[in-house]
C-alpha cells in the first residue's frame, strides 16, 4: 500500500528541523554578507549563491550528532590563467582569519567552516564568461529559497520571488572553474545545471521527486556499509532511475529501486549535469558498487512487497523495516486478526516498476 499519510509523517521526521533550517540560513547569510562587505575581499567577488542538497531541497536530517551543512559558491573575477588554485584560495585567508579564526579548514576543493551550530562549505570559482556575469547577479541565482519553497523557478533575468512567472526563456548554464589544490589545477563544475535539472525533474515528478530522494538518502544513512555511494552521487543515481509522473512517494521509491536493479547491475558511468565529461561515480570502486547493488536488490524486493501488500498494517511494518523508526508505527488501536494482520483497509493497484512505469 501507498499509505500516503504515513509517508507524509515519515518525511516530516527526516526533513531538517525548523531550528536546523534557521541555523543554516543564519550561517550562510552571515557568511555571504561578510564576503560582500569586507573591504579587502569584496573587490574580487562577482556573486555568491547557494548550491548543494539544501538548495536542491534534497537534504535530510543529520544523524549521530552531526551538524547540518550548506554549500556557498563564491564567484570571483580571478583569471584561472593568472592564479594557481592555492594562490586563489590563499587570498581568502585574511578574511577567514578575521571572521572565523580556527574554525576553518583548507580542503581539496573548498574551505570548510565549522561553527557550533552549522557547517559551511565555501567553494571558490574563477571568473565566469562575460555572458554569464549578468545572470549570476540576478535574483533567480541569489535567492536563498530551496526548490520546494518555490511555486515556480527559472534560470532567467526576469524571475523574482514576487514574480515567479519569468517572461523569457531560461538561460543556458556554463561550467565554472573551481580550484583543486591536490591536483594543482582548476576543475569544471556546473552547480546551476544541477539545480535546474532537479527543478525540472521535480516538476515532471508531480513535485514528489525530491521526496523520493530524501527517503532513499535516509535509507542509505541507515545502511552505511558500504560508505559509498552517498550524497550527490547517490542522488544522481536516483534521478537517473526515478520515473516521471510518479503518483506517490511509495511508488517513486519502489520504481526507482527496481530500475536501479534492472538498469545498473554493474557500476555505471553517470555523466554530470552540465559537465558531461565528469563521471559522478568515478571515485566509487567496483567492490563498493557490488556491495551497494546487493543492498539495493534487497531494498527493492522489500519495497515491492510493502507496496503490493493488501494489508495496511503489514505494509506499514514493511515500510518501517525499510526506513527505520522514523517511519510511523501502525495505530495501536488496530486489532490484529488471527493471521497476524488486519483486514484490508486501503486498496492499492499493482503498477509495473519498469523504467517508464
Amino acid at each position: 500500500m501507498e499509505v500516503k499519510t504515513y509517508f507524509n509523517d515519515f518525511l516530516s521526521n527526516i526533513r531538517l528541523t525548523e531550528n536546523q533550517e534557521k541555523n543554516l540560513k543564519s550561517g550562510h547569510s552571515i557568511l555571504r554578507r561578510r564576503l560582500l562587505e569586507d573591504e579587502d575581499i569584496s573587490s574580487i567577488i562577482v556573486s555568491t549563491f547557494l548550491q548543494g542538497s539544501y538548495r536542491r531541497a534534497t537534504a535530510v536530517r543529520p544523524k549521530n550528532g552531526n551538524k547540518s551543512d550548506v554549500d556557498v559558491i563564491v564567484v570571483t573575477n580571478l583569471n584561472a590563467d593568472d592564479y594557481t588554485p592555492q594562490e586563489a584560495l590563499d587570498l581568502f585567508i585574511p578574511f577567514l582569519d578575521k571572521y572565523y579564526g580556527e574554525k576553518y579548514t583548507m580542503q581539496g576543493r573548498s574551505i570548510g567552516i565549522e561553527l557550533s551550530y552549522v557547517e559551511l562549505d565555501l567553494v571558490i570559482t574563477s571568473a565566469p564568461s562575460e555572458s554569464q556575469k549578468e545572470i549570476l547577479t540576478t535574483e533567480s541565482i541569489l535567492t536563498s529559497y530551496s526548490i520546494d519553497e518555490l511555486e515556480n523557478w527559472s534560470l532567467s533575468k526576469s524571475w523574482s520571488v514576487n514574480n515567479q512567472q519569468a517572461d523569457e526563456p531560461a538561460w543556458k548554464t556554463e561550467p565554472l572553474l573551481i580550484p583543486d589544490r591536490d591536483a594543482d589545477k582548476w576543475e569544471k563544475t556546473d552547480p546551476l545545471a544541477q539545480i535546474k535539472w532537479t527543478w525540472n525533474k521535480n516538476a515532471t515528478g508531480n513535485r514528489q521527486y525530491v521526496n523520493v530522494v530524501k527517503a532513499l538518502k535516509w535509507w542509505k544513512k541507515l545502511n552505511p556499509d558500504p560508505k559509498y555511494p552517498k550524497g550527490y552521487p547517490l542522488e544522481h543515481l536516483i534521478g537517473s532511475c526515478c520515473p516521471d509522473g510518479i503518483e506517490s512517494v511509495a511508488k517513486g521509491v519502489t520504481f526507482t529501486l527496481e530500475n536501479i536493479v534492472l538498469e545498473y547491475p554493474q557500476k555505471p558511468i553517470l555523466k554530470d549535469h552540465g559537465v558531461p565529461e565528469h563521471d559522478v561515480f568515478k571515485r566509487i570502486t567496483d567492490e563498493e558498487y557490488e556491495k551497494f547493488y546487493k543492498l539495493i536488490t534487497g531494498a527493492a524486493s522489500l519495497a515491492r512487497q510493502a507496496l503490493d501488500s493488501p494489508d495496511k498494517v503489514e505494509s506499514i511494518e514493511m515500510w518501517r523495516e525499510l526506513f527505520g523508526s522514523k517511519f510511523p508505527e501502525p495505530p495501536a488501536s488496530v486489532k490484529k486478526s488471527q493471521n497476524g494482520f488486519t483486514a484490508r483497509t486501503e486498496q492499492t493497484s499493482s503498477v509495473s516498476g519498469g523504467r517508464f512505469g
